[in-house]
């Protein structure tokens, strides 16, 4: 069973089906003995030294330093004779990625490279489910396996500081805390197939503007409260067999010979014992980058003899700065980890499935919760499909297709379901389709976005848009019942290398929708992208507005299911939407993206921590999700009213569902600490739990918060410290809807 070894440490110990009638029946589609249980992880054996040893006491020099580096675009040397194969990689956060050419990033034009496409991290991240985190995971694994691939260079974990990240779309959070209970579980699904995660990228990577040599300057507190507990417990918790080292500097040094980083922090507090690969091109040294904790330099530039831990470390040993036991230490990490995915020494590996209708049906899973409704105004959502003749279908989204594309890794798939085909799918023949395009992607020639004193290269668009395509939007929407545009983002338009310039809309679609809901207000508005725009105008006018993601391959299908009613939206915001850049706590304080470096003024006050303790009103706030159906969260408890640092606090609740839908309520517990020593957000995310209710019933809750998790990071100890007092604790469903509080006090 898959869910055997899955954290779900952050929600209910027991989940009790409570009907109108106050019957006690338990609720069987929960595991309890899963529910209560914490997984952890398989560590890096240590049961192959002696073998280890023996193989690299039979290297030359130049056969170890061959698998310190790639040897090709994503693999390093192995060393025939002796019987050790090479290690392989492939980029994944969206499925595993197409083969390219040995040393070139051409396509190597073969035909059994598909794979299948699955959500981004925005996807994943929206549904705010652990067990679909793991089915991610194991998913995935699955297929990486089959490609006899030895690492997924995914999940890429990095928090979101701006919402013009360009790669806000492939993270998942802006939240500390829903950001390492999405990780465990699909770290944990993934190595479960004999491969090795690569967590990336190690840390503080937070930006693509200037993210080639940007010196990032953190206090000590915040990065351990809010850039490092994903990382962290991707380690501790769930065993991580490898992380990626980012491009920038953190303090002054490279990320991929930090020694502060990689060393101290990641192998000696944590007990990392997997392996660093470089983000590529991201190494500058030799001997500096193997001593500050480097085992591996992969890139692209130059021939792969010339990397920095090819010829040049072959002479740095020659003439004494470093020691061929030094080298050997690296290659010990690296071989551990070959054999413990049974790369080497065991012929019990698994083989791996791919492009599979189970894995198609993973991808649906997840992308039928990951959609937000944001609006519903008159109740036009679900589509009554018995009630209508015809549908206007507008935007260019609706039949883009984005499983390629941008600046960044893809996936070469066979299946790719559009909104339009998802309509077309799942509609009956009495209802006509109308088609209209409405918008063109169109983009000018690159040129220079300026940040201030900073300039970068960006995606430019053209945002005017055709008379006639808008023409024929206009009459399309005008002669059917309703409308549905499909409007938003690509991922071609937000892309890796580059961030967005500002909040806008691209290609004209502000007008577009404006100018169709003149004509027909029966219109409903799906956004497609990874990362906030400004959609405050369309809020305004719109009856319904939807938000979806960058969703896989039956992405389509999924959101036609949520559209006419088949599937009860369940997805909740994992960011902050601002109304207007400026809001945005990194723009407020005018600290990004910097210039050769840059200081993350806010602190600790990242997304939403920012908005609730600034007071300043965001369009959407973080967790904010609505329903077909309506929930009430109440009889919120406490076992006790006090607690010792060892405790777990556990609160119960009811949520009940007071609509005519069955649908999926996420509770969300905030913390509070008011006359706090130290600085805090006005409220933090420390708990939460999707649940299935019933229409007219409801479901006891308990939600277990361990009093280790009220902790802050007392920079003075090098510690982290519960500081005692009273404690808010704080239930609802979004950062600014409680709608119950209790009291404790921790001695």
């Amino acid at each position: 069973m898959r869910l055997k070894h899955i954290i779900l440490a952050t929600i209910a110990v027991s989940i009790i089906n409570i009907s109108c009638k106050n019957s006690t029946k338990r609720e069987i589609s929960m595991d309890e003995k899963v529910l209560s249980k914490t997984y952890q992880g398989e560590s890096i054996t240590h049961d192959f030294d002696a073998e280890i040893d023996a193989l690299i006491s039979q290297m030359t020099l130049e056969e170890k330093t061959g698998m310190l580096h790639g040897t090709s675009m994503f693999s390093t040397a192995g060393v025939e004779r002796l019987g050790v194969p090479e290690l392989k990689m492939a980029d994944g956060p969206l499925g595993v990625r197409e083969e390219i050419s040995r040393d070139s990033w051409a396509p190597a034009g073969l035909d059994n490279d598909f794979a299948t496409y699955y959500p981004a991290g925005g996807g994943l991240s929206a549904t705010w489910n652990t067990e679909l985190a793991y089915t991610f995971g194991f998913s995935v694994g699955e297929e990486t396996r089959a490609r006899d691939k030895d690492v997924l260079l995914s999940p890429a974990i990095n928090i979101i500081r701006t919402p013009l990240g360009g790669r806000t779309y492939e993270y998942f959070t802006e939240d500390p805390f829903l950001n390492k209970k999405l990780t465990v579980p699909f770290v944990v699904g993934m190595q479960e197939n004999d491969v090795a995660v690569c967590v990336k990228h190690y840390a503080t990577n937070n930006q693509e503007t200037n993210r080639d040599f940007v010196n990032v300057q953190i206090d000590e507190r915040t990065l351990r409260e809010i850039y490092l507990p994903a990382f962290k417990d991707a380690v501790v918790e769930a065993k991580a067999y490898s992380m990626m080292g980012a491009y920038n500097k953190f303090r002054g040094e490279y990320l991929c010979e930090n020694g502060y980083m990689l060393n101290d922090v990641l192998r000696d507090e944590w007990g990392f014992e997997g392996i660093v690969i470089s983000d590529w091109n991201a190494v500058h040294t030799s001997v500096n980058s193997l001593r500050s904790g480097l085992d591996i330099e992969m890139g692209t530039p130059k021939p792969f003899n010339e990397f920095y831990l090819a010829d040049p470390l072959i002479d740095s040993i020659k003439v004494g700065k470093i020691s061929e036991d030094e080298i050997d230490i690296h290659l010990k990490r690296i071989m551990q980890l070959m054999y413990t995915v049974k790369r080497m020494g065991a012929n019990d590996r698994k083989k791996g499935i791919i492009n599979t209708e189970a894995h198609f049906k993973d991808t649906y899973d997840i992308a039928s919760e990951s959609i937000v409704l944001l609006k519903n105004s008159n109740e036009l959502l679900p589509i009554d499909a018995s009630r209508i003749k015809s549908v206007a279908v507008i935007g260019n989204n609706a039949k883009k297709k984005n499983a390629l594309g941008g600046f960044g890794a893809g996936v070469k798939t066979k299946r790719e379901v559009t909104p339009l085909e998802g309509l077309q799918n799942r509609l009956p023949e009495s209802v006509t389709i109308n088609y209209a395009e409405g918008y063109q992607e169109r983009y000018a020639p690159k040129k220079e976005s300026v940040f201030g004193d900073v300039t970068q290269e960006r995606v430019d668009t053209i945002d005017e848009l055709d008379p006639k395509m808008l023409q024929d939007a206009i009459d399309t929407a005008k002669y059917s019942d309703i409308t549905i545009i499909f409007a938003g983002s690509n991922r071609d338009f937000e892309t890796e290398a580059s961030d967005r310039a500002d909040l806008e809309l691209p290609f004209g679609q502000v007008e577009l929708i404006k100018e169709v809901l003149k004509v027909n207000p029966n219109t409903i508005v799906v956004m497609i992208g990874g990362a906030p725009f400004d959609l405050g105008a369309i809020k305004e006018k719109s009856k319904a507005l939807v938000w979806s993601w960058f969703n896989g391959s039956e992405g389509g299908n999924a959101l036609a299911d949520v559209l006419l009613g088949d599937v009860n939206p369940s997805g909740k915001l994992p960011w902050t939407m601002p109304k207007a850049l400026n809001d945005s706590p990194a723009h407020a304080t005018n600290s990004f993206p910097g210039d050769k470096s840059v200081t993350y003024e806010e602190g600790l006050l990242v997304g939403y921590r920012w908005f609730d303790t600034k007071n300043v009103e965001p369009l959407y706030p973080f967790g904010y999700g609505l329903s077909y159906t309506s929930f009430s969260i109440k009889n919120t408890k406490t076992d006790k009213n006090e607690y010792s640092n060892d405790d777990t606090i556990l609160i119960s609740l009811e949520v009940e569902n007071t609509g005519e839908m069955d649908g999926k309520e996420i509770v969300q517990l905030y913390v509070s600490k008011s006359n706090s020593e130290v600085e805090r957000a006005e409220k933090e995310l420390k708990g939460f739990i999707k649940v299935m209710v019933t229409s007219g019933e409801s479901k006891k809750v308990t939600l277990e918060l361990p009093v280790k998790e009220l902790a802050y990071y007392d920079v003075s100890q090098k510690a982290w410290t519960v500081e005692p007092g009273s404690y808010s604790l704080r239930i609802g469903n979004s950062s600014r809807n409680i709608t119950s509080e209790v009291t404790i006090n921790v001695k």
